[in-house]
């Protein structure tokens, strides 16, 4: 995808990712009726698009100053903000969403 960035990040990931999480709203809609349907679709859209770019972000940032992991809580696995840049991207925008809906 960008391999600068984040070598091992594709266009075909990227794809299969977006497609299952937005295959997954359907089976949210069905255990949790909270929101409509198009509200979930709507929601993993979002989940995937930001998603991604908050993984390409924090990459970026890393590469930036020259690290590879951004902790030592589990080395090798890029450290804590791995586990959580993608919903620190995504959050704010569902949030947007269910409120301005």
């Amino acid at each position: 995808m960008y391999e600068r960035i984040s070598p091992g990040k594709t266009w075909e990931g990227t794809i299969g990712g977006a497609i299952l999480t937005v295959a997954s709203s359907f089976l949210i809609y069905k255990w949790f009726g909270i929101l409509e349907l198009n509200d979930w679709i709507i929601i993993s859209v979002i989940v995937a698009v930001f998603g991604t770019l908050g993984d390409l972000v924090e990459s970026m940032l890393k590469r930036s100053v020259g690290v590879k992991d951004s902790g030592n809580i589990m080395p090798g696995h890029g450290g804590i903000l791995d586990r959580f840049d993608s919903l620190i991207m995504v959050a704010p925008f569902v949030f947007l969403y269910l409120i301005l809906k």
